[in-house]
């Protein structure tokens, strides 16, 4: 599992509770001491990596968070920032959210690669770089000594029309060249998408949000299910796909269009306005003859509606 370093439970607390791979997702605050310190306690913890989160600089605008004045209830708290003055979120601004106003006050904007090899030099922990969806980067943090990627694009919470995770995978496994491992996270909500990311050339993926639900209705036995949810229906992928073994799940069980240069790629009628009109030559399409037939009709006749 991964613990966030805003979450309320702290690293000692989840560590007590037994045994487990535990991986500790790190925000850069603008207090260095501050991250060394959360670093440091993660590996006295046992914890096995430090997942640094490289896609919130800035939080996004969350217009929900916003409509609904989000803020930490008062029994609620950032453990990991307790006696560091740094553990409330609760104050709200009159245009954000309580998280906004935290973000904007602590993390620093200023983040870079150069942090990385920081961390190298206070933590023997691998470091896994989480929020990457492009080549480039993917590239830069093998050169910068990253231990992994996390294709990550925060929920989709960060920014509007960013590429889903699992259109993005592809792209970065290629670059990366086998040098590294390439994780997925986000969008995984059925054992399918586990095996279409493995399919990609990803070496594993996070859960979150199935795990947070089945959490909130029905705590530990509800996180057993889905787990066990997910594990069912991605062994009968498997079965159906004719894989035996992970090692047979490969590119070839996947059919996509975004392997193809996006230069060359046909434009979709639909954004075409009908497929006829984008190149319009006097003749519309039969489909746009149907669909101004069907529309005159109902115009014309509205009595020819169905009414209750």
């Amino acid at each position: 599992m991964t613990l966030s370093s805003w979450a309320t439970s702290s690293v000692e607390e989840v560590a007590s509770t037994g045994p487990g791979i535990r991986f500790f997702q790190l925000y850069a605050y603008k207090d260095r001491n501050v991250v060394a310190q959360l670093v440091r306690r993660a590996e006295r913890a046992g914890f096995k990596a430090i997942a640094l989160t490289v896609d919130t600089p800035r939080l996004g605008r969350r217009e929900a968070d916003i409509k609904n004045r989000f803020t930490l209830p008062p029994n609620l708290t950032l453990k990991n920032f307790e006696g560091l003055d740094l553990g409330k979120m609760d104050k709200v601004n009159a245009d954000d959210s309580g998280l906004a106003s935290y973000v904007a006050g602590q993390i620093d904007r200023s983040l870079s690669w150069k942090d990385v090899k920081w961390l190298q030099t206070i933590t023997s922990l691998p470091i896994l770089v989480k929020g990457m969806i492009t080549a480039e980067d993917a590239r830069l943090a093998i050169d910068y000594g990253a231990a992994a990627i996390i294709v990550s694009n925060h929920g989709a919470r960060q920014l509007d029309y960013a590429p889903a995770t699992i259109v993005a995978l592809e792209e970065v496994v290629k670059a990366v060249q086998g040098r590294l491992p390439v994780f997925l996270d986000g969008g995984v909500c059925r054992g399918a998408d586990v095996f279409k990311a493995l399919a990609l050339g990803a070496s594993g993926v996070f859960i979150g949000r199935p795990v947070l639900f089945s959490l909130a209705a029905e705590g530990e036995a509800g996180v057993r299910k889905v787990l066990q949810m997910l594990r069912d229906e991605f062994e009968l992928t498997m079965a159906l796909s004719g894989c035996r073994s992970l090692q047979e799940i490969t590119r070839d069980h996947i059919v996509a269009d975004w392997g193809v240069p996006r230069a060359s790629r046909p434009v979709p009628a639909s954004f075409a306005i009908g497929g006829c009109l984008s190149s319009w030559d006097g003749n519309p399409c039969f489909h746009c003859m149907i669909m101004f037939f069907f529309f005159l009709i109902i115009y014309l006749c509205p009595c020819m509606l169905p009414c209750d």
